[in-house]
């Protein structure tokens, strides 16, 4: 058995579940998610908890069933709370301003960057640091490393945008003659 696909979901107050033949829709307070069924796993709803089974023991079935539940749990998590990340920007010179949809960005470069945002998911700017939200948690990521990818970290100095909580590994610059 998958250690994360046996494990049941539990469902909050406030959210429904419903499973169909090629999705689960998970409404909650925060919004309406939709999660595809994977091959060879059964979704059920029981009282308030979601369980998942798996018709067969091949490795990919095996592998299927961790990822439905691990989708189903994000969703309701996402629905309720929702995600966030948070990112940094650092270096001389270096501008931050913007809304919720969109941001503008002085990176050392000779433009200034803009990015916007996909729907769903909101920017906030507070000083040097950009947060990202919304209740999929696929795409949260996926923004924080588009944006990330724009001036990643340098070595030498750190200059670039990272993650709040990455630690960028320096090295020494060059040695000097004696």
């Amino acid at each position: 058995m998958s250690r994360i696909g046996k494990l049941p979901v539990e469902i909050p107050a406030g959210v429904t579940i419903t499973v169909g033949d090629k999705e689960i829709t998970v409404a909650g307070p925060k919004g309406t998610l939709q999660v595809p069924v994977q091959e060879n796993t059964t979704t059920k709803v029981e009282g308030n908890q979601v369980i998942v089974t798996r018709s067969d023991d091949e490795p990919k079935s095996r592998a299927w069933h961790g990822l439905q539940r691990a989708l189903i749990n994000n969703a309701v998590n996402g629905v309720t709370k929702g995600f966030e990340k948070k990112l940094e920007i650092n270096g001389v010179g270096f501008r931050l301003s913007g809304g919720p949809k969109e941001i503008e960005m002085a990176l050392g470069f000779s433009h200034p960057v803009k990015y916007k945002a996909p729907e769903g998911i909101e920017l906030k700017v507070e000083k040097m640091t950009i947060t990202v939200s919304g209740i999929d948690k696929q795409a949260v990521g996926q923004v924080a490393a588009e944006i990330r990818a724009l001036k990643k970290p340098e070595p030498y100095k750190g200059k670039g945008i990272k993650y709040v909580d990455e630690v960028i590994i320096r090295k020494a610059g060059k040695a000097g003659k004696k």
